[in-house]
This record gives C-alpha cells, structure tokens and sequence, in this order.
C-alpha cells in the first residue's frame, strides 16, 4: 500500500476547514479547489450550492494527503459526525506533535493531552472545531 488519504466530508464548510488545516500543517492544494460550479447538472443547484466544494486536497508529508468534498443536502447527503473515525498523525518529533496537537485543538476538544504513555508512545487525542477527531503520536526509534 502506497499510502492512506483519509476523505472527509463536510456539510458546506470544506473551504473553511481546510483553510484551517492548511495554517497548521501548511502546504497549499494541490490542482487548486474545485467548486461544483460547471460540473454536469450544477444547472441545478442553487447559486450558493454551486460554490461549494466538489473536491479539494492538502498533502500531509511527502506520500500522504487529506482529501475532502461539501455533502450537500441539496444533492441528497447529510453529514453526521460520529465516533467512528479518526485520523491519526504519525509525528516525527515530540516538537513536531505539540506543535500539530496546539494548532489542532484550537476552538476544539481535547480528549487527551500530549504525554507519554504505558506503551512507550507520546501520545494524545482531540475532537477540532470542525468535529473531526484526531490521533496524535510519536514514537522514539527503538535502540
């Protein structure tokens, strides 16, 4: 397996969310952001609907990214978020978790703060702004 790309959906606030993950993570989107604007049957959405997000991308590291679209109502979805899944964050430095955790947790929830864990791992967890949930680790290479 090349690599994992979590997609996320969202109820029409996908610009929003990833202009936030973009100022944590940084980077830019790739191919740029693409609307529903002009894509088969946009005739008929509404004008608000038709700026919405179809599809947009933020690379995570050199082989990953997170991808993400808005669920329109409109278009028959209806975005509930739940318990079932998060995306976890394989760090490179305890620095670099404290840094991705403190950005993340704004105006969010963290679960459970940065520390060391029983299992060896600096671990911890949060829900952001955006209800998305997050796992955040590092792991020390083993001597």
């Amino acid at each position: 397996m090349k690599a994992i790309h979590p997609y996320l959906n969202f109820p029409g606030n996908t610009e929003e969310a990833f202009n936030f993950y973009k100022k944590v993570f940084g980077g830019d989107f790739p191919g740029g952001i693409f609307r529903f604007n002009g894509t088969p049957g946009s005739e008929k959405l509404s004008v608000g609907d038709r700026q919405k997000i179809m599809h947009m991308s933020l690379p995570m590291g050199p082989n990953n990214m997170i991808m993400a679209t808005d669920a329109l109502p409109s278009m028959g979805f209806k975005v509930s978020f739940g318990n079932n899944m998060y995306i976890y964050i394989d760090a490179e430095s305890k620095a670099e978790a404290d840094k991705f955790f403190a950005g993340l947790s704004e105006g969010g929830n963290p679960e459970m703060p940065m520390a060391d864990q029983f299992w060896g791992d600096y671990f911890g967890s949060l829900v952001d702004k955006f209800g998305v949930q997050w796992m955040i680790g590092y792991s020390a290479p083993k001597q």
